[in-house]
């Protein structure tokens, strides 16, 4: 390593935020990156450990140490090129993934762990800045075409890798604009759209091509897909919502979290009220909003309804409240159980734990509270605790619980392909094969809601397999 005692001298120092104040006022990006001096000190930190956990902490086993090593000596380039060599996308990576890296970094034992993500993020950021993020065009074509049905992270990845084994690739998106739930999932905030956009035009100079509005099983025949195309791959999303299945559930003001997150994201991309909600505005602004759902989706209604101007925003989470703290002795390196306090909370939010949601109040068919008990667990079941009802006041109720699988409805019945147990699409990580023959399968589709990083992984372990199915042989890397 460039400097063998950066632990011992160089306490983590993470990239900073906007005033809250000043960044609810717009859905702009607002995370203050570090200065060059302090990133070179950051990297510094890297203790060269005989093991490095990072690697297997990270899904994309991204090569840690390496670039790190570079950007303290100052060798930002080659630090892009080994970051590009496991992830195609660390400008997503670097700013919506949790980092289980960095609980899995061995500095993280004793002391605080590397600031890998904001490292990470400097580097494809300044790439992209210099200029030295171009397009990988073939140097020949393989004359086998393949369709890519979903352009989330895993489709994206897919049909990137494809292209630069020279295959004919062809992206199949229901929406209007490619990008997944990167698209209409994470809030501008947290992610601007210009960093999909780039990458698209990036992608389509290397031969891929997109087509939106069309929807694979409806607008689209998937037979004619199995019909032109020498493989199929099937990336799309675990977009099935977990309903909240209590009385007045159906009252108009409970609505699902992506419903209420995508509607933003389409007035910030520039659409009309009409185009950005067929189904009806929605809105937080004056509105006591309750979210129903602890996770990353929950924080950003929480983040999306104060810029909205609601009038209160409580969050509300089934399971106990997690301690401050990991016990690293028994975690590490694996991902910790502990309270997560994210920027969204810090802009204003009420949060309770242990609660169980009994019944939704309403009149005249509007929401005005829902009805609550407080829970105990055992580590395996729950009780109501005797005596705990409370009603929160509450107009517009956001359910953020997470995801069951895959929709069947349209593609995956067209498809027939086997599911598994879970309803997820059926195939292993070696090959990606589906029970149908040329079809394959990888990210949220096959594996269940799951982090960007792992779709990122799945779409360049599918195109591996997919290639090697095409061509007999294969030099893309797993």
């Amino acid at each position: 390593m460039g400097k063998e005692t950066g632990f011992l001298e160089y306490e983590r120092e993470e990239r900073t935020y906007a005033d809250p104040q000043e960044r609810l006022t717009h859905y702009k990006e607002f995370t203050i990156p570090h200065a060059e001096g302090a990133l070179k000190k950051q990297a510094a930190r890297c203790m060269n450990c005989g093991i490095p956990y990072c690697h297997n902490g990270c899904p994309v086993n991204n090569i840690i140490p390496d670039w790190n090593h570079l950007v303290y000596e100052d060798d930002w380039k080659n630090a892009l090129a080994v970051l590009h060599s496991t992830n195609n996308f660390p400008e997503f990576t670097g700013r919506i993934c949790p980092a289980p890296c960095e609980a899995a970094c061995t500095l993280n034992i004793v002391d605080e762990p590397v600031t890998i993500k904001s490292i990470e993020c400097a580097i494809v950021d300044r790439g992209w800045k210099e200029g030295w993020v171009e397009p990988q065009v073939p140097e020949k074509h393989t004359g086998k075409s393949v369709a890519v049905v979903g352009s989330g992270p895993a489709g994206l990845a897919c049909a990137q890798q494809l292209a630069r084994a020279g295959h004919a690739v062809t992206v199949f998106e229901k929406s209007d604009r490619i990008g997944g739930l990167l698209r209409y999932g994470i809030p501008d905030f947290k992610m601007e759209k210009h960093l999909i956009n780039r990458r698209a035009v990036q992608m389509e100079a290397e031969g891929v091509q997109f087509r939106t509005s069309a929807e694979v099983g409806v607008e689209v025949s998937f037979q004619a897909l199995q019909d032109n195309f020498d493989a199929v791959v099937l990336s799309g999303g675990a977009e099935e919502p977990r309903r909240l299945d209590i009385p007045g559930a159906e009252l108009s003001g409970v609505r699902l979290a992506m419903e209420f997150l995508t509607q933003q994201n389409k007035r910030n991309a520039g659409d009309d009220e009409v185009r950005a909600a067929p189904r009806g505005t929605l809105s937080a602004k004056g509105k006591h909003v309750i979210v129903i759902g602890g996770g990353d989706t929950g924080s950003d209604c929480v983040g999306t309804s104060n810029r909205q101007g609601a009038a209160s925003v409580t969050q509300l989470e089934i399971m106990p409240k997690p301690p401050e703290k990991e016990d690293k002795a028994t975690t590490w390196p694996h991902w910790p159980l502990k309270l997560r306090t994210s920027s969204s909370h810090e802009e204003g939010a009420e949060r309770d734990w242990a609660v169980l949601t009994k019944r939704v109040v309403g009149e005249n068919g509007d929401v005005t509270g829902l009805e609550c008990v407080r829970i105990e667990w055992d580590g395996r079941s729950f009780e109501e605790v005797p005596g705990s009802e409370f009603t929160l006041k509450a107009d517009l109720i956001l359910l953020a619980m997470g995801f069951t699988g895959p929709k069947r409805r349209g593609l995956l019945d067209r498809a027939g392909v086997d599911l598994c147990e879970r309803g997820n699409v059926k195939a292993d990580t070696e090959r990606y094969a589906t029970s149908e023959d040329g079809v394959f399968a990888c990210g949220d589709m096959r594996r269940g809601q799951s982090l960007v990083v792992w779709a990122i992984r799945e779409g360049r372990q599918c195109a591996r397999a997919v290639d090697e199915a095409l061509m007999g042989a294969t030099d893309l890397p797993r």
